[in-house]
């Protein structure tokens, strides 16, 4: 696995094939607050103490993130609005901090880099939690996930998540799903099987575009990725089961570990005064929360 693949992983906002168009036409610099509503977190004095000087200064948490993965982080209808579970989790622990939490629109594999650098305080962008990652920065679990395959309706093409040599499927690159295809590609040559023909995509939604025009047979993303672009779409369905469930972890630098148990300590704390539930449950992602938040935890 590569140092930077990433796994990216309610509220109906907009077609999944519109929000795409949307998408598409965002420079990945812009940068916006989110305006989606949501529960508001009350200040917990004791965590705010721990932020960094000059974060507490600037009054904000400036968070990376690649704003093309509904429904963790996505373009809002009006265009410029960056939208999703991860941004009302990442205000509300803001919140907690005594902090606003601001969403800055970039690239995957830019976001560790840009923590790393000061560019961002954090990244928040349904990064999986894995060895490499842990290398590079400290992280902090707050959300569970797999991978899915979906299909067009009716899955035309018989693909079967086990067994896809030959099928086109696409994929989000510098994900952890399209390491997983690369390995399956790998297996169907290997035993003298018919090529997968991989598609793909810097954004997801343009894969997930991609299988619902009939372009791609299948694709494989994060379940809620899957969950809500089913939702979204009305023109794909999931095919297999949900595997490899890992945690998401919000990035914070690796030289700034008390930054991060201020982090911890707000997510923990927003789950358990019950802001977190209703963020989850207002985006139909219930079924990946976690009961606490854990500071760099073995993968």
């Amino acid at each position: 696995m590569t140092s930077l693949a990433l796994r990216r992983s309610g509220k109906l906002l907009a077609g999944l094939v519109a929000a795409g168009a949307v998408l598409a036409a965002c420079s990945s610099s812009d940068s916006t607050e989110s305006a989606s509503p949501a529960p508001s977190a009350s200040v917990d004095e004791a965590l705010a103490a721990l932020v960094p000087d000059d974060v507490k200064s600037s009054g904000k948490i400036t968070y990376g993130t690649d704003a093309s993965y509904a429904p963790s982080e996505f373009i809002d209808e009006d265009g410029t609005t960056i939208v999703g579970f991860d941004v009302d989790l990442g205000k509300a622990i803001a919140q907690k901090l005594g902090l606003e939490g601001e969403f800055e629109n970039a690239t995957f594999d830019s976001i560790i880099v840009g923590v790393d650098k000061g560019k961002y305080n954090s990244g928040m962008s349904s990064f999986t939690i894995n060895p490499d990652r842990l290398k590079q920065a400290n992280m902090v679990s707050y959300f569970s996930a797999g991978t899915a395959w979906a299909a067009a309706s009716g899955n035309p093409e018989g693909v079967n998540p086990d067994d896809a040599c030959g099928k086109t499927v696409a994929v989000q690159k510098a994900t952890v799903q399209a390491e997983d295809i690369e390995a399956r590609n790998k297996d169907c040559t290997d035993a003298g099987n018919s090529a997968i023909d991989i598609q793909t995509y810097t954004l997801q939604s343009d894969a997930t575009t991609a299988v619902a025009n009939g372009k791609a047979d299948a694709m494989l993303a994060d379940s809620p990725v899957i969950s809500y672009a089913i939702q979204q779409s009305g023109k794909i369905e999931q095919i297999g089961d949900v595997y490899d469930s890992a945690p998401y972890g919000i990035v914070i630098a690796k030289d700034q570990t008390e930054f991060a148990e201020a982090i911890q300590g707000a997510v923990d704390a927003i789950i358990e005064d019950g802001t977190y539930g209703e963020i989850l449950e207002s985006w139909n992602v219930s079924n990946g929360a976690v009961t606490k938040a854990e500071l760099n935890p073995a993968s």
